[in-house]
């Protein structure tokens, strides 16, 4: 969604209230894959733990991207094949650190805590979650899917005078010819008789 530059604070309280309502969307839907396939892979591998939730995070990264471009913030697609390079490259990277936040908090926990049954797995893998999105959030909307450029404001028509040149994004004006003197002075009958 494009910023309002000159709406009111209303306007731009309810723009992000729209934009959080959506990631949140977005983000509830990567909660339930990330968890899910975490507990998944928990119960039918004997994989560590910190592996299985890194697995379960990118398998939820890459349904988030998905959700995001497509839904949440598709009225910030850049369509050109560099905007979207640009954009992919960024996701990754910021999920990249959003993936050591959230495993990160789960790594300490396990191994420096020895917090390590399934409720305290999960319990310590959701609060990774919920410190990693804050800072996806800002990151995804501040480089990844920033807001696009307003549209140009409608130019004003520059008229073009003797001698200048006419404005880059104005039509051009045929220049206008001055006028024979002798012409355009009016003939009076004082000017008449000679």
């Amino acid at each position: 969604m494009s910023k309002p530059e000159n709406g009111s604070v209303l306007d731009r309280v309810r723009g992000l209230a729209r934009e959080i309502a959506r990631f949140g969307a977005v983000g509830g839907l990567g909660v339930l894959v990330n968890l899910g396939v975490f507990n998944l892979i928990r119960q039918v591998t004997d994989l560590q733990v910190v592996r299985a939730s890194v697995i379960a995070t990118l398998v939820a990264i890459v349904t988030n991207y998905l959700g995001f471009r497509y839904f949440a913030y598709r009225d910030r697609a850049d369509r050109t094949g560099a905007g979207r390079t640009r954009e992919l490259g960024l996701f990754v990277a910021f999920s990249a650190i959003g993936l050591v936040i959230e495993n990160g908090i789960l790594f300490t926990a396990t191994y420096g805590f020895h917090w390590d049954g399934p409720l305290a797995s999960n319990f310590f893998k959701f609060t990774g979650i919920g410190i990693a999105t804050v800072f996806r959030f800002w990151s995804y909307r501040t480089w990844v899917f920033k807001a696009l450029p307003a549209p140009p404001a409608a130019s004003l028509v520059v008229e073009q005078r003797d001698g200048q040149a006419p404005a880059a994004h104005a039509a051009p004006v045929p220049p206008v010819a001055p006028a024979d003197a002798q012409a355009t002075v009016a003939r009076t009958p004082e000017t008449a008789a000679n």
